[in-house]
């Protein structure tokens, strides 16, 4: 039987050298693929010091995370790196084409997307300098280090209301949710039983040296200490690529992310995506636990192509 030859040069390229990227690039390097890793070097969670909540990393700068995680994958020889930025993707025969901010190009059989998000912050003075300090978004990853005393919640709709609920866990919370908005009964003893103060006046500023926060200014000009505020930020997926591959998008209560199913793959045939920017929760966790299932899902669909019956 002939061996299957293929003229790429990679059997896959990620585009995101991230925690789900690099997941990836583990599980298809042990199995001898040949892996282009592309990052631009600005990870979501770069504003925030310590990672936590991570098995056998708890309080460790993320960055330090991925630098160890690199390092494992660059001790297999099919393993690339490439620090650029990738600013086009299309389909071509026999799989897809990257383009490089420096004009350059390179090829591969499949393509993973995993590159991220960007957090669309509230337009409030204060949150931007203070994001992933004072000012954040995930209670799972940085609650406990507040260690209490009076924590804000910024939020809006239906979220808003679990959000704040879930925050109270760790600290005496004020939900900041505007004066258009109404509380159901349920949603008002949801609050009520955690233990959550309402408060209708929108903040004009955050306060306090940054990052420190000392508190909240009101529109009416009263101040309400905080130590900390956790923003339910939106999201946008960072890069075009999706898009213009034609992958379908889905909304969530966070934003528009890519829609995959269980193995992530997209709707469009030899694209994959993992981490945040195809799920709505997000952690270190979660996006490794994606890029594995990604990786072994895309080393399926190579295998398939190599043993299909010559046409």
């Amino acid at each position: 039987m002939p061996t299957f030859e293929n003229p790429m040069p990679h059997d896959a390229v990620i585009i995101g050298g991230s925690y789900a990227g690099l997941s990836a690039a583990m599980q298809l390097v042990r199995a001898r693929r040949r892996v282009l890793l592309i990052d631009d070097g600005r990870p979501r969670n770069r504003f925030a010091a310590r990672a936590h909540g991570v098995l056998a990393n708890d309080g460790r700068p993320g960055a330090e995370i991925a630098a160890a995680a690199r390092a494992q994958v660059a001790a297999y020889p099919t393993a690339a790196f490439r620090m650029a930025e990738a600013v086009a993707v299309d389909r071509i025969e026999g799989g897809f084409s990257v383009a490089f901010a420096d004009g350059t190009r390179t090829q591969g059989r499949r393509l993973l997307l995993s590159h991220g998000v960007e957090d669309v912050l509230a337009d409030i003075p204060g949150v931007r300098e203070r994001w992933g300090r004072t000012a954040l978004h995930c209670p799972w990853c940085h609650g406990y280090e507040i260690g209490g005393g009076p924590i804000g919640v910024l939020g809006r709709g239906e979220h808003a209301v679990q959000y704040a609920a879930t925050v109270a866990e760790w600290g005496d919370v004020t939900l900041f949710m505007g004066l258009d908005q109404g509380l159901s009964p349920e949603d008002a003893h949801l609050l009520y039983r955690r233990g959550v103060t309402i408060e209708p006046t929108p903040i004009e500023r955050l306060e306090g040296e940054a990052p420190t926060l000392t508190g909240a200014r009101l529109a009416d000009g009263r101040f309400i200490p905080l130590k900390a505020i956790f923003v339910g930020a939106s999201v946008r997926v960072a890069s075009p690529f999706a898009d213009s591959l034609g992958c379908e998008m889905v909304d969530t209560p966070m934003g528009r992310v890519v829609k995959v199913d269980a193995m992530q793959q997209t709707t469009q045939p030899g694209v994959f995506a993992a981490g945040d920017l195809a799920r709505a929760a997000s952690n270190i966790t979660l996006a490794t636990s994606d890029g594995m299932t990604a990786a072994h899902a895309l080393f399926r669909s190579l295998v398939e192509e190599e043993t299909a019956p010559a046409a």
